[in-house]
């Protein structure tokens, strides 16, 4: 696969914020859905935003306080069982999430 191919794959795929019923708060580029069901790739789960009043502005501006934001590693893929809200991000967002510094302990 050529990088422009690999790069127009990349960019096929949308970016969402995914909201489930008991695993949290998600963020990553949407791979499918179906139903409640959804699979995100490069996902990070939000465990505490800050900077962003709802998710909602946290998807259409993001966050204005990345230091203070509690968001792990990303991993490759993720199944998300129970979705009850699905985000589209603005390129803003995205890029403000993506820069937001890995949180471990």
């Amino acid at each position: 696969m050529t990088k422009k191919v690999a790069q127009a794959a990349k960019a096929a795929k949308k970016y969402v914020i995914v909201r489930t019923y008991s695993a949290g708060v998600f963020a990553g580029e949407l791979d499918s859905r179906n139903g409640q069901e959804v699979v995100l790739l490069n996902a990070r789960r939000l465990w505490y935003w800050a900077g962003a009043a709802s998710l909602s502005q946290l998807a259409v501006s993001g966050t204005s306080k990345p230091l203070d934001c509690k968001f792990p590693v990303a991993v490759a893929r993720v199944e998300l069982l129970q979705a009850i809200e699905i985000l589209d991000t603005s390129e803003e967002a995205r890029k403000s999430i993506e820069e937001v510094p890995v949180w471990r302990i």
